[in-house]
């Protein structure tokens, strides 16, 4: 499958210009240092967000098996990205992904963190699911996780794999959320939408623009 960001060098300078964009804007007090691959991209004498001088962005062959574009937040204003689990962190990365024109199957190209949040998260993704395991073996009843954002849900599915235990995400969008099942338990699949459905979602899609 061809990498969207196969320029990383254009998708970096695209980054950049939103952060100093979104810096200069909205008065965040952050810095910024963004990572294409091993290269880091190395921030201009005006510490604001996004705003870099000079950068490289060497080959690497992890480049189709993890993000392509790192950025590390910090400065005063980080705990507002952090606030509410992560919510404007969450957000801007949204944002950048989008302008990058990437699609939501390959949003994880991109990553953006502050104080080890994600990493962090991810940690905490792989202990619950751990816990989730267990649990559902000796019970043998399924179990809910809480709401999580797409990335999440992706991670947990990935991390739920190894117990060959079946998965499945239910709900709708901001409050889906991914089910684990005991052994043998086949997940309902949801119907397919009718021609009516569809017809009434472009129409909706069409009202919101």
């Amino acid at each position: 499958m061809t990498n969207p960001l196969i320029d990383q060098g254009r998708a970096v300078k695209k980054i950049a210009d939103f952060l100093k964009s979104l810096t200069d804007t909205g008065s965040l007090d952050l810095q910024s240092h963004i990572l294409a691959c091993n290269g880091q991209v190395q921030p201009n004498t005006d510490h604001s967000a996004g705003g870099a001088e000079e950068y490289s962005v060497p080959h690497s062959p992890l480049a189709s098996v993890s993000p392509c574009v790192k950025v590390e937040f910090s400065g005063p204003d980080t705990p507002l990205l952090l606030a509410r689990n992560g919510e404007l962190l969450h957000a801007i990365e949204h944002v950048a992904a989008k302008i990058l024109r990437l699609e939501p199957e390959d949003h994880d190209l991109i990553s953006f963190d502050a104080q080890g949040f994600k990493a962090n998260r991810d940690r905490e993704l792989h202990a619950t699911a751990d816990a989730a395991i267990q649990l559902v073996r000796s019970s043998g009843r399924p179990y809910s996780f809480p709401p999580m954002t797409s990335r999440e849900r992706r991670m947990l599915h990935l991390a739920l794999a190894k117990s060959g235990l079946p998965t499945a995400s239910s709900g709708e969008v901001p409050r889906r959320f991914v089910v684990l099942y005991p052994e043998g338990f086949q997940p309902a699949q949801p119907p397919a939408p009718s021609s009516e459905d569809r017809t009434r979602a472009i129409r909706n899609s069409f009202r919101r623009r």
